[in-house]
């Protein structure tokens, strides 16, 4: 039932959605209410992962969608995704200034200048609370330290490309140990997304991939990234067939966050981080893209991988 077809536009898939009323327009690109049905999807794609990984013994954390502004220029994330950030700014004057605001509203002048950083940065990804949090509990015990959280996220790069979205879910697994540790448990989840996908009866490919490091250093960065293989990405073809979309990534950091942080382990070294990250939204589109906009309409197999509130993916 795959609605795709070479040299679709990818802004065609999106005016089909807001059309059946999938998506909701908001007058922003990538920025889209969802209905009810689309809701009901993430509610059980979400409960599918958690399936997956339920026998691992992750602990659960649940963040708002926002970090403190130290933490965030404590990551790093400014050095290599200055173009993606997004602040939180509030408001603190005084009458007059409030007289001043409402003065450029009512001329239709920008009336933003007067407002400061609230001391918040909109969340990048799930995964950046994790790392603080983590540190002040002391050094790693010896198995380490695994994490699943889930968030919104913000990501300044409007597209009509309906997987591309400013604001968006991810659910990740978080794992902090040693090298081994965490590539075990990267390779153990690559096994598990495609399994997990497969359920769910979409194409996909598994890639080496890079971040979109910003700049000419960020060539050499997403150069080292690939040669490295330090990420991977699970591919679904969605809005656009020739340029398949990233669903699901499965990261090493290696020692970064370790370094930012001083995680440690019980020897003393800088403990590793890897995450697996899955796009709520995008594997929500990609459903509703080969499967049909009706879900009740869907294959039985699907149905049941979603709606069985027992069946986990085989890995």
């Amino acid at each position: 039932m795959s609605e795709a077809s070479p040299g679709v536009d990818p802004a065609s898939y999106l005016q089909r959605l807001l059309d059946g009323g999938v998506l909701i327009a908001t007058g922003v690109d990538g920025v889209y209410g969802r209905s009810a049905a689309f809701e009901d999807v993430v509610e059980r794609l979400d409960a599918l992962i958690t399936r997956a990984g339920r026998n691992d013994g992750a602990e659960v954390l649940r963040f708002p969608p926002a970090i403190t502004q130290r933490d965030f220029e404590m990551s790093g994330y400014l050095h290599s995704f200055p173009h993606l950030a997004g602040t939180v700014h509030s408001f603190c004057g005084d009458e007059r200034a409030h007289r001043e605001i409402l003065r450029c509203v009512g001329e239709g002048e920008d009336w933003t200048a007067g407002q400061k950083i609230a001391g918040l940065v909109l969340t990048p990804a799930a995964c950046y609370p994790v790392y603080p949090v983590m540190a002040k509990r002391g050094g790693l015990p010896g198995q380490g330290r695994l994490v699943d959280v889930y968030s919104y996220c913000f990501r300044r790069e409007p597209s009509l490309d309906p997987t591309r979205l400013q604001l968006f879910r991810m659910r990740e697994y978080v794992r902090l140990g040693t090298p081994e540790q965490c590539l075990e448990f990267r390779e153990t989840w690559l096994e598990r997304g495609q399994a997990l996908i497969a359920s769910l009866g979409l194409p996909l490919e598994i890639d080496v991939a890079n971040d979109p490091f910003f700049g000419r250093a960020g060539e050499i960065m997403a150069e080292n990234q690939r040669r490295q293989k330090l990420k991977f990405e699970l591919l679904i073809p969605v809005a656009d067939p020739a340029r398949p979309t990233a669903c699901l990534s499965f990261n090493y950091h290696s020692d970064h966050f370790g370094q930012v942080w001083d995680i440690r382990t019980p020897d003393g070294a800088l403990g590793h981080t890897a995450c697996v990250g899955f796009g709520m939204e995008r594997i929500t589109l990609a459903l509703f893209k080969h499967h049909g906009l009706d879900p009740a309409a869907w294959p039985e197999a699907v149905r049941a991988a979603l709606w069985s509130r027992d069946r986990t993916p085989a890995a």
